[in-house]
Formats: C-alpha cells, structure tokens, sequence
C-alpha cells in the first residue's frame, strides 16, 4: 500500500469522523420550545398547540424541538407564568386571573360584561389597549403574551324554567359560583345569590335542588351532563372567557428577529384554530339543549350589562382600572 493510499484513507476517515461529531452538533441547535398546557386532550385549546407545532415546522424547518405536555403534567395549573418568568418553561396559556395577580389593572377582563362578544375580544386584543396592556405584562411577569384564545361564553343554566329579562329576574336564585371572592363578586353582582360549590358536586347539588343554577360555557354544561338535571339556559353571555399563549421573556429575547415573527404567526395560527371550533361548537349547542328539552331564552343583555358595570365600577375592584379603560373598551368595535 503507497504513502498516497494511506493519506486519502486516513483523509475519508477524518472526515467521517467529523461528519459524526457534526451531525449531533447541528441536531443541538435546534431551539428546544417546552409547552405546559393543563388542556385534555380533547379539547381545542389542546388541539391547537399542534397547530403551532406544525405551523413552525413549516415556517422554520429543523429550527425548533417543539414538546408538547398535556394534562397540567410538566407543570401544576397555575404555576405556568412564575416558572416561565424564571426561565424554567418557554411556553404555556395564562388566564386573566393569573395575569391580574401581578398587573392589577388587567383584573378588568375578570369582571362581567366587560367583552361584549369573541369578535370584539379580538378587537381589543389586537388592537391598541392589548398593545399596552400587553407591554405591562412583559415588563411586570417577564412573560410576552403572543395571541388571546377564546376560551368560551360563560350562561347561566337553572334548574328551573323561569322568565329572566332583566338581573331582578334572578333575586332569590341560588347560582353555583367557583368558590373564589371574585367569582361569588360576579354571581351577586348578576342579581343572584351567589353560593360557592366545588365544580365536582354541582351535578348532584342541580338534582337535589341544594343550588337552583350554574353558570358555564355551553361546552362545559354539555360535557359535565348539567342538561340532564336542568330546564333552562338564559343566555346572559355574561364572561367573554379567553386565556393567552404566552412565551418566556427570556426564550423569546434569544430568538432572532425573523424566529420571533414565525412563532408569533404560529401562536396566532394555533389560537384562530381553537377560536374557530369554538364558536362552532359553541352555535350547534343552542340546538342540542332545545333537542334535550331545554327551553333556551336571551334575556335583555344591556340591562344585565348596564347593571353589572355599574356595581363593579362602585366596587374595590374598580380601583385599579386605569381612568378611561372601561369607556375604550366599552368604544371598541
């Protein structure tokens, strides 16, 4: 064997061997996108983030390992936004309630009748008042909200079939609430009775007439089989529901200018997917209570928004409202 064999040998075998340390090398630049969701599967605001995993594979192949974790098992629900602002979770959906825990002025999109529709939700989101609002975040929780979810309209169900036109209608009625101060707030501030009761309990406490309603989306009154024990659905669209895809501000700042537009567009992708099916669903409802044996009534939704309004703007709450933000919210079409 020549002097000349030996070189090009130990040439293709140098070069072999860098091949196999690169290729490791180039699957480590890959951007590692960590997702804690407390969705079930079967839900849309599960579903969706698959819609940003593909999204991003399409706008930035091999550039991101987008991991999925559902059913609150990579983080405890609640617990997202402290562990993204330390940097130890990239992404995750926060609530208004989370947000309005360390931004006080956010607290107004925890209060009834503030968001007239999901159509409108989006309009406030993505237009001025978010832009703001969502600066405050980032600079307060170190989170960067990139798109709002619609999560669902919150309605009252009743055990019992009665006129409801106005919040006077509901004096006397005792409305299951979530057991926190500012869901029982929302409950009497309706016109109800607002009475705490665990979300697990509410089937039985319909039955047996311990409460005489509840109030949820429609998906939630279907899935939790309240139909069966109730007569009515009052559609009082009381709670414009949404939550936000948001990113760690540190996962974000390290991405480039362009990365940073692919997975916003992604993040919006994911939450106009969830946001269409929901309104879907949402619509084919109306029609499988009335086929349950449900009569399905809208009351005079100005005067439960008037009313409510006015007791949450003479309130503590209203306090921390940023002077004006009511009145543009109340502006925006």
């Amino acid at each position: 064997m020549t002097n000349s064999h030996i070189s090009r040998r130990t040439l293709l075998g140098a070069t072999a061997a860098l091949g196999a340390v690169g290729l490791p090398a180039l699957a480590q630049t890959k951007t590692v996108l960590r997702i804690s969701t407390p969705a079930v599967p079967d839900d849309w605001h599960a579903k969706m983030w698959t819609v940003f995993k593909d999204a991003l594979e399409k706008s930035a192949p091999g550039e991101f390992d987008v991991q999925i974790n559902l059913n609150a098992s990579l983080f405890k629900q609640g617990t997202e936004p402290a562990a993204m602002a330390r940097g130890n979770l990239e992404l995750s959906s926060i609530s208004a309630f989370d947000i309005a825990k360390l931004v006080p002025e956010f607290s107004i999109f925890t209060a009834g009748y503030i968001v007239r529709d999901p159509e409108q939700q989006q309009k406030i989101f993505n237009g001025p008042i978010g832009a703001e609002l969502f600066k405050t975040v980032s600079e307060k929780m170190d989170v960067t909200p990139l798109a709002t979810v619609y999560l669902g309209t919150r309605q009252v169900n009743l055990r019992e079939a009665k006129a409801v036109k106005t919040p006077a209608d509901l004096k006397g009625v005792k409305l299951r609430m979530p057991g926190s101060k500012e869901w029982l707030f929302l409950g009497n501030a309706l016109g109800a009775t607002a009475t705490p009761l665990a979300f697990g309990e509410v089937y039985l406490g319909l039955k047996t007439g311990t409460i005489d309603g509840q109030d949820n989306p429609l998906p939630s009154v279907r899935a939790a089989k309240f139909y069966e024990v109730t007569k009515q659905i009052v559609l009082t669209s009381h709670l414009v529901d949404g939550i936000f895809i948001a990113i760690s501000n540190k996962s974000f700042n390290a991405l480039t200018a362009a990365q940073k537009q692919k997975v916003t567009a992604a993040a919006q992708a994911a939450a106009a997917y969830n946001n269409e099916n929901r309104l879907k669903e949402e619509a084919q409802l109306v029609e499988f209570f009335k086929k349950e044996g449900l009569q399905v009534s809208t009351p005079d939704v100005d005067a439960f928004r008037k009313s409510v309004q006015a007791t949450y703007q003479s309130s503590e709450y209203a306090k921390v409202w940023p002077k004006g933000l009511l009145e543009r919210i109340n502006a925006t079409r």
